[in-house]
Parts: structure tokens; sequence; C-alpha cells
């Protein structure tokens, strides 16, 4: 799901000490930094990380992110699968209710995944609802959203019907584009999550108070959530250190060491299953047609300098696009120029680069377009990489800094000029929130615009495979296939640096960066 962003610059506030929050409300008030300001808190157009946030806790799906963001049991109480593994059948909860006290039912799933399929509803998750009968024929218009494979069967049973097996179906049922709406409501004011929407001030904060009617209510601690827009990380840090928040988005990578030191119990350092990378623009010249000229730039980037020396530390070199770890049994391959030296890479990206026809006796590369958000962090990484490309193979960058709804925007349009720098946290753990995304017939969120028919049928073959091994084997497949292609250029898996006041309890260090507010409380 989710783009990532922020992390700026820390001046003198090193020197400021730390003042712990109070509250002077009866009530618990929970105040959280969510970064960039969201867009929209309909979940049926919402993809970015900040949106999720506030999403999760105005929502509920069949199945729901947990308190370590791995998905349980949501909306419905159970679950049936068919042995041929085409046919789920979800049983809802009868006590479900919506903020307005109205009951949840299985027309309300209906409604929704209809309206996420539509066209008109232009929702960058629309692939979401391909594995459904007819989900790829309604999103390209050509049958109605009546055609789509879910049914209401009465008013607790909703079924789901797919053309084929898809190992990751429940996971991406618990992602926030697959959350019920209720039809005839502005999406966000009616919701059947833990909270409501109270108060939205734009670029300010989005103010939720607990949901009476929310189905677990009475476990649910926290009474007011703040979700707070912290697009300066500077100036976040600042008000974390006045009691102002309870939980950063982020920490400037300058602070790093002293968080390290003078603020060990509120550092909080969570390895995500995220990537940062860099998508070339394969609809553009000379990138479309020149594979050699793609991976001499990817080679002559020093990963570990970069996370090491420019991001001090805690995050890991990237060299496949789907994080590491083994997550659902999977562990990415490497290219083969990954087991060599620094040096040795940068000796081959030089021999790459003048059999692509440009360097030393060949036709000049016009400078590098790099399109970034605008970000402390994203820049020292970008510098990094102009100097290393500038020194290695005499390439020259210019920066080209949006804000981060507008490089959003860019991205899935497809309209920057040569290279986009971004972030993709994974929405369930499965590897396919990351290889999906390089699909030839994904639109918005295939940033390089990678076109592979062969790719695509191996996924394809992975995901109607109902032994795990086959398709993990099968998914390893594709990854090699495009990194010998090389569409994007990885070059690191994120570390979420912030600071949680340790009044903050139930806080979990979640990989995907969740942790929902209906399971977090707040002592003394």
């Amino acid at each position: 799901m989710r783009r990532l962003a922020r992390s700026l610059l820390l001046s003198s506030l090193v020197l400021l000490p730390l003042i712990a929050p109070v509250n002077a409300m009866a009530e618990t008030v929970f105040r959280r930094g969510i970064g960039s300001a969201p867009g929209t808190i309909d979940p049926g157009k919402a993809d970015l990380h900040p949106e999720s946030i506030v999403i999760y806790d105005l929502y509920e799906g069949l199945l729901t992110p947990g308190p370590d963001g791995k998905p349980i049991a949501g909306a419905a109480a159970s679950w049936e699968i068919s042995p041929d593994g085409k046919t789920y059948t979800f049983s809802l909860r009868p006590e479900g209710r919506w903020s307005d006290g109205s009951k949840v039912t299985a027309k309300d799933f209906v409604y929704a995944w209809r309206r996420l399929a539509s066209p008109q509803q232009a929702s960058p998750y629309a692939y979401y609802v391909w594995p459904i009968v007819n989900g790829k024929e309604v999103t390209a218009g050509t049958k109605p959203p009546t055609e789509l494979g879910v049914e209401a069967v009465g008013d607790l049973m909703f079924r789901v019907k797919l053309t084929e097996p898809a190992a990751y179906f429940l996971g991406q049922v618990a992602h926030q584009s697959m959350s019920p709406v209720k039809e005839g409501t502005t999406p966000g004011q009616v919701g059947n999550g833990a909270y409501k929407l109270a108060e939205m001030v734009p670029q300010t904060h989005l103010k939720l108070v607990k949901n009476p009617y929310f189905r677990d209510a009475a476990n649910v601690k926290i009474d007011t959530v703040m979700h707070i827009v912290t697009e300066n990380v500077d100036t976040e840090l600042k008000r974390y250190r006045a009691g102002e928040l309870d939980v950063t988005y982020t920490l400037p990578v300058t602070a790093v060491d002293w968080a390290r030191k003078e603020a060990a119990a509120d550092y909080t350092p969570t390895p995500t299953y995220s990537t940062f990378f860099l998508a070339l623009n394969l609809t553009h010249e000379p990138w479309k047609s020149a594979p050699k000229l793609r991976q001499a730039l990817s080679m002559a980037i020093d990963r570990e300098i970069i996370v090491d020396k420019v991001l001090n530390g805690d995050l890991r070199p990237a060299y496949s696009f789907t994080p590491p770890g083994k997550v659902a049994g999977y562990e990415p391959p490497r290219p083969a120029w990954a087991a060599m030296s620094q040096k040795e890479r940068d000796e081959q990206a030089k021999k790459l680069l003048i059999e692509a026809g440009y360097g030393p006796g060949g036709k000049p590369l016009p400078p590098v377009e790099i399109l970034l958000t605008q970000n402390e962090n994203n820049k020292r990484v970008m510098v990094a990489v102009a100097a290393m490309w500038k020194q290695k193979l005499g390439v020259e960058v210019v920066m080209n800094n949006q804000e981060f709804r507008v490089v959003s925007s860019i991205g899935n349009q497809k309209t920057y000029k040569d290279a986009l720098y971004y972030g993709w946290i994974g929405d369930f753990p499965d590897p396919i929130n990351f290889l999906k995304l390089l699909r030839s017939d994904v639109a918005q969120q295939n940033y390089p615009a990678y076109q592979n028919k062969a790719y695509d049928a191996l996924l394809d073959k992975a995901n109607a495979s109902l032994d795990p091994a086959e398709r993990i084997t099968l998914l390893g497949q594709a990854e090699a296939l495009y990194q010998a292609d090389t569409p994007l250029i990885p070059i690191m898996h994120n570390t979420r640096r912030r600071l949680v006041n340790p009044r903050v309890t139930g806080w979990t260090k979640a990989p995907l960066d969740q942790n929902p507010t209906r399971f977090l409380d707040i002592k003394g």
C-alpha cells in the first residue's frame, strides 16, 4: 500500500530537555504525528501511509491489522475457503455497527468492493479486485460493477468467488481499500471502526473520538486521537519534546545519535517491510531502450555508504525490490553483481555505460532529472547518489523537489522526466505487495511503467499455485527476471526511526508500521 515519506533536519533542538506530556483533560488523549497531510480518508481512494494510519482507526475490514500489523479477524468473525481455493465465505459479526448506530451488513461490503472496482472511482488499488471473478473486466469498464464476483447471502454472510486460487488473498482483504463503505454517506464521515471523525482541519490535524457503537468499544482504552500533520520533522521533534506529541512519525537523521544516547527510552527504531528505490521512466528515452545504462547507474551506487554514512545506520542496503527476511517464506534473489566488491561494480558500471553508447567516446547523456519529495533525508540520499554517478560515470543530476502528494501524483501518471525517488511499504506480509507493482497491467502504481509479459505470466502461475514451495520458486524467478531488466534501482530497506513516549503502552515494532490506536493505552 503505501508510499513512504518524511525525514528532515535537526538544528539546535538536541539541546532541549525532554518534557513529559501532561493530559489536562479527564479523557485519555493520544497525540500522534502522521507526517504529511492526508489527501483523503476515503478507503477506496487513499494510497499513502499517513492516510492509512487514520483510516485503520475509522474502519474495520473483514480482516484488520492486529496489534503487530498482521491480519486478524475484524468485521468477520470467521470464514471458510473452498477446497479449490476459489470461494471465500465470510460470516460477519452480528454486533457490527456503523458509527451512526446502524447495522453493518454484507451488502455494505458488496457496495464497497464494487465501488473500488468501478473505473469511475479511479482507485489506485482497483487491481485488488483482479483475483475476483470479472474483476479485471469491471476495472477495465467492459463489464458493470454488478458483475463482480461478490454477493450478500443474507445480512451476515459475504461470499467472494475468485477466478483462480490466490495465496495472498486473505492478507489483501485486511487492507484499507477493502473496508466497507456505507452507501449514501460521505466516506470518512461514517465508519465501523473504533473511532469516528470529530474534526478535520486541513494541513493541521484530524480529531477522532471513540465510537460508542464499535463492536469492541469496551476494550478501547484511548478516548480521543489527535492525528497531527507534521510536514516538517524539525518542528515535529520540537513539538514532541515540548510534550505536544506522544509519538513522532519519524526522526531527523541528524538527531539519531542524540536519540540513541539521550532519549534511549523513547527511541524506537523499527525495521519495516519496505524499500526506497529509484524508478526509471520506461515511457521515455533513453531509459526505454537502454537496459545497460540502467544497470550501470544501479551498480555505481554504493548502498553501504548510503545507509551507514549518509543516513547514520539502522537501515539495510537494498539489492531487491522485495525486502529480505523470508516474509511468507520468501527470500528474494539478489543480482549476481551484488556479490562483487564496490570497486568491481564500479568498473563493470563504466563498461556497461560505454556499451550503452555513452561515456568516453560515446554520445553525451543529458543531465538526469530526479523527482523527489521535499525532505532532508531524501535530499541527503540523492545528493550522495548524484556525487557517485558524477565521480564514477560522469553523469550529471538535476534535482526536482516537490511536495509529497505532488510527487505521488506525478509518479502515478508517469509524467516525471527521468527518475523518481520513492518508497513503498507493504500493505500485508507477502512479497506480492512489491512484485505486483511491476505488472504490465498495473496502471498507477507501476512507477517505472515496466512491461514484461513473461514476468506477468510467472506471477499469474505463482499466485494460482496451491503449493507454497512452488509459489515461492516462481516468485523468485519473476524477481530475477525484472532484476535483469533493471526498471528500478533498489537503494535501501527502511527502518522507521521515531520517538514513542514510554507512557504509551501496547506500541509494537510492527514491520508494516501501523499500530492501530484501539490496541494502545496511555499510562500515568
